[in-house]
C-alpha cells in the first residue's frame, strides 16, 4: 500500500493531552538510544527555564528538535516564536499563521511549519472543506513558510484523503499531528506521502504496547518502521 513512497519520519513528541510531560527530560534520556532523528514537546506543560535542559540534552545527542504551539492568538505564535529562538529549536511547529510570525523568523535559524486550515478550540479541531485545507496550505506555501503541520485525524471529514490531496498540492513537508495511536494510521500516513508524522499521548496511553512502558511503545514503531 506504501511502498511506492519514501518512509514518513517519525517525531516522538513527550507530550500528553497536548502538555509537556514533567519528566520529559528523564523519558528522553532513557530514550535516546533509540533511532530516532525527531524529537519535540508543547509551549505548555513546562516553564522555558524547564525547557531548556531538555532542548539540550536533543540537540547534545544530536536530535533535530520541534516545538509545537497549539495557542491559536497571534500573540501566543509570537511568543512561541521568540521561545523557538531563545530555546533554540530547530523548529517551530504549529501556531494559526500570521504574518508577523512569518516576518520575525524569517533571519533565524528556526523553520516554520504553521496549521493549515481552521483550527479551534483545545484540543484542536480541524475543519472546513478538503478544499478549502489545500487552498490553504498552498497559500501558506506562496507565503514562504517551510513546512506544514497538518491535524489530519482532528478532522471531521475523511482525514487520510485530506492528507493525500495537502501533499500532493504542495511540495514543502507535511508533518501528520494529532492522534496517531495505530499502525493502521501510520500507514495511512506512509501511503500519503507525507513527510511525518507525531506521535505523544499514544506512546503514554500504551496505545502500541498495551503493557509496555513508554520506551517499549517508542521502540515498537520505531521497530515496525524499520521491518516495513
Amino acid at each position: 500500500m506504501h511502498s511506492q513512497n519514501a518512509k514518513p519520519e517519525l517525531i516522538v513528541m513527550l507530550t500528553h493531552h497536548d502538555q509537556t510531560v514533567r519528566d520529559a527530560l528523564e523519558l528522553f534520556e532513557r530514550t535516546k538510544e533509540c533511532p530516532i532523528a525527531h524529537w519535540g514537546f508543547k509551549d505548555v506543560g513546562l516553564s522555558p527555564e524547564e525547557m531548556k535542559p531538555v532542548v539540550k540534552a536533543m540537540k547534545d545527542a544530536g536530535k533535530t528538535t520541534y516545538l509545537e504551539v497549539v495557542s491559536l492568538s497571534e500573540e501566543a505564535g509570537l511568543e512561541g516564536a521568540r521561545l523557538a529562538v531563545d530555546l533554540g529549536f530547530d523548529i517551530l511547529m504549529g501556531t494559526v499563521f500570521y504574518p508577523s510570525i512569518g516576518a520575525y523568523l524569517k533571519d533565524k535559524p528556526v523553520h516554520y511549519y504553521p496549521f493549515p486550515g481552521h483550527v479551534h478550540s483545545h484540543p484542536s479541531i480541524l475543519d472546513g472543506t478538503i478544499d478549502e485545507i489545500v487552498s490553504h496550505a498552498c497559500e501558506l506555501e506562496q507565503h514562504g513558510v517551510h513546512g506544514l503541520d497538518l491535524l489530519t485525524y482532528r478532522y471531521k471529514g475523511d482525514a487520510s484523503h485530506l492528507l493525500a490531496q495537502v501533499v500532493q498540492s504542495t511540495k514543502i513537508p507535511v508533518i501528520s499531528a494529532g492522534s496517531i495511536a495505530s499502525f493502521e494510521r501510520i500507514n495511512d500516513v506512509w501511503a500519503s506521502g507525507a513527510w511525518g508524522f507525531t506521535i505523544g499521548s499514544a506512546f503514554f496511553d500504551r496505545q502500541f504496547v498495551p503493557d509496555g512502558s513508554f520506551e517499549e511503545n517508542v521502540l515498537a514503531v520505531c521497530n515496525w518502521l524499520q521491518e516495513q
